[in-house]
């Protein structure tokens, strides 16, 4: 039977690779380690090694998986995000049925995707600083499922949607919110280097069997500011994959966020005083399978 697989990007040393990840104990077992042990060769990327269009290694490693033996902790390494050569980042806004921003304007929840592009250099890792520049105001997090695509796929037929996508992993949609009223749009404010956690790794989706039903909470420094799951996405990943391959060719490495629930800085502001990021904050935040970010705040002078 095949088991599902976490597969982190590290760099140890300066030297960037990629492994699978035991999560209950803690451990890594490296690419090379793996090439040696069982004479195979793996591609260098993780996005080829997740790619449905550049052969089957992902099949294969499942199928040796039991075989594994984990030599390293995980804490030996950096965890980078394990997704960095996208051709496209897709977020999603107003997609959680419990957010309230649409309501103040008495609307009803989209029925199509509102999206923006984010850059894949304000990729971070799970527990790296985010950098805000001293210019940057209203500094908001956005809690977020993110999935990675698996096979290029264009208008997408409905009984095959789901096989395109390789895995998920936690993403936060950093924001300014200041910017983002200013341009009236999101691609600079959520644009900026860091302003991307993601990871800590990818868990392909065997393990996922409802990726509609994954509890996700974020806290600021232990306080708890979203407490949602994605059953209360308003497009569920089904339909998300299915509406944007309408829009654009997807290809392999490509990340789509899936949108953010009620609880950002911006919500809770507006009745129970600035709760926007600070200096030195931690932001964590968790999704159900999927692991947790935890990354501080440092606001440049």
């Amino acid at each position: 039977m095949w088991v599902s697989l976490k597969i982190a990007r590290v760099s140890m040393n300066n030297s960037e690779t990629y492994g699978i990840v035991d999560s209950k104990n803690e451990k890594l077992l490296l690419k090379k380690e793996i090439e040696k042990k069982f004479d195979v060769k793996l591609p260098n990327r993780v996005e080829d090694f997740l790619s449905k269009n550049e052969g089957k290694h992902l099949e294969l490693v499942r199928g040796l998986e039991n075989k594994f033996e984990y030599f390293h902790q995980i804490k030996e390494f950096r965890l980078l995000p394990p997704i960095k050569d996208s051709y496209k980042i897709i977020c999603l806004a107003f997609n959680y049925l419990d957010q309230d921003t649409w309501l103040r304007f008495g609307k009803e929840p989209p029925k199509e995707p509102v999206i923006s592009l984010k850059p894949r250099t304000s990729l971070t890792g799970p527990y790296c600083d985010i950098i805000c520049p001293p210019f940057v105001k209203q500094l908001d997090y956005e809690g977020e499922l993110a999935l990675v695509i698996g096979s290029r796929c264009k208008q997408v037929d409905k009984c095959h949607i789901m096989s395109n996508i390789s895995g998920y992993f936690i993403m936060n949609d950093v924001s300014s919110r200041h910017i983002q009223f200013i341009d009236h749009q999101y691609g600079r404010a959520k644009g900026f280097d860091t302003f991307g956690p993601c990871g800590p790794w990818v868990t392909t989706t065997d393990e996922i069997s409802d990726p509609d039903n994954l509890k996700l909470v974020t806290k600021v420094n232990g306080e708890v500011r979203q407490d949602s799951s994605t059953k209360n996405l308003v497009l569920k990943i089904e339909e998300i994959i299915e509406k944007i391959s309408q829009i654009m060719t997807l290809e392999p490495g490509d990340i789509i966020s899936t949108g953010t629930p009620s609880g950002t800085a911006l919500s809770l502001s507006a009745t129970k005083g600035d709760k926007y990021l600070k200096h030195d904050d931690v932001v964590e935040v968790e999704i159900e399978k999927l692991g947790t970010l935890k990354n501080k705040v440092r606001i440049e002078n």
